[in-house]
């Protein structure tokens, strides 16, 4: 039996976050997600979609990586048009593209969704990585949701976030 000061220094070793404080993280976390989101809904006929993510994160030190694999969603929010997904291309830290995920274009019917995939163990885009998408539609649709998660398991242990795709402009037109 712990008693006392052993007590607290064993319960801090449990990664010094208790029950309540972890729901309360994860409460924070959706209601901020929740207050930022746009109240005016915004038509469009086209976008280019910065997507950041992480095929790792660094943990205890800059010397020790925790590789994660990364889900990029590309999600038709519109319940009567389609969309087409023209670009979804991958790229490193340092801005150079590693590989492109469309090679024609790819339509999502109304309310569809698409997802790519990159493996934990593919480490070539580096804590930086990222994509850009661009879709585009016949008539102002419903901005898709184009976000990546990124997660892993080990040893028991997880790691899941997402990141929303951030429209930026497109200097090709």
């Amino acid at each position: 039996i712990l008693i006392g000061q052993e007590k607290r220094i064993m319960q801090s070793r449990h990664f010094g976050i208790r029950k309540a404080d972890f729901l309360l993280a994860v409460f924070l976390v959706f209601t901020t997600d929740l207050a930022n989101a746009d109240s005016d809904i915004k038509l469009s006929k086209g976008e280019l979609v910065y997507v950041s993510t992480y095929s790792n994160v660094f943990v205890n030190n800059l010397n020790t990586k925790f590789q994660l694999s990364t889900l990029l969603s590309i999600r038709n929010t519109d319940p009567k048009y389609p969309i087409t997904v023209l670009l979804a291309d991958y790229f490193d830290t340092d801005g150079r593209k590693i590989k492109s995920y469309i090679y024609s274009p790819v339509r999502l019917a109304p309310l569809a969704s698409k997802i790519y995939f990159v493996e934990p163990q593919d480490t070539t885009g580096g804590a930086g990585a990222n994509f850009l998408v661009k879709w585009e539609a016949d008539q102002p649709v419903n901005q898709p949701i184009i976000e990546a998660v990124m997660s892993n398991l080990y040893n028991n242990q997880g790691l899941a976030f997402r990141i929303p795709g951030k429209v930026i402009s497109d200097h090709s037109k």
